[in-house]
């Protein structure tokens, strides 16, 4: 056997140990990706105000601005607190158009106008769904929160929001 024919073999034997290894790494980093829980990080509070405008509650909120933000929003999250949410925040209201695709948990979606007034609600979405889901005029927020908080706090289209940066 040369010498070069015996460099082939074991670079080929090499290559055949090597390659399921390199493939389970990206795999690993592949499952990682989609089971890590991103951090929640707190970028501003947001008020639900009754008609008198007493607070019914206060939440914390992720604010969602950028387009890439946007596109991201709490895709891949399993857990969101009970008093926190995402809030997307767009420079002019307009048609607004959701979907679950990559979120694996249930949320409460709130569409709301430029005057803080909601637009309309939609409770308890189905995960991981690519089902539409839509604002039923011109929405200038979208408030995204854990499935239930609508309910349990008595929000409906009456409330109104205030909102600021932290």
């Amino acid at each position: 056997m040369t010498n070069g024919c015996l460099k082939m073999r074991l670079w080929a034997a090499t290559l055949l140990i090597a390659a399921p290894l390199l493939a389970s790494c990206t795999e690993n980093e592949d499952r990682t990706s989609i089971l890590e829980d991103p951090k929640f990080n707190v970028e501003g509070t947001l008020d639900f105000l009754r008609p008198d405008g007493s607070v019914i509650v206060r939440i914390a909120v992720e604010l969602a601005e950028s387009p890439e933000e946007q596109a991201i929003g709490l895709m891949r999250r399993r857990s969101l607190p009970g008093r926190g949410g995402m809030l997307f925040v767009y420079a002019q209201p307009q048609d607004q158009r959701f979907w679950m695709k990559n979120t694996p948990m249930p949320l409460d979606i709130l569409f709301i106008a430029d005057d803080s007034s909601i637009v309309n609600i939609v409770e308890g979405t189905i995960p991981l769904s690519e089902q539409s889901i839509e604002s039923d005029g011109p929405a200038q927020y979208v408030l995204e929160l854990r499935a239930g908080f609508v309910g349990r706090y008595g929000i409906d289209e009456t409330t109104r929001i205030r909102w600021q940066r932290t």
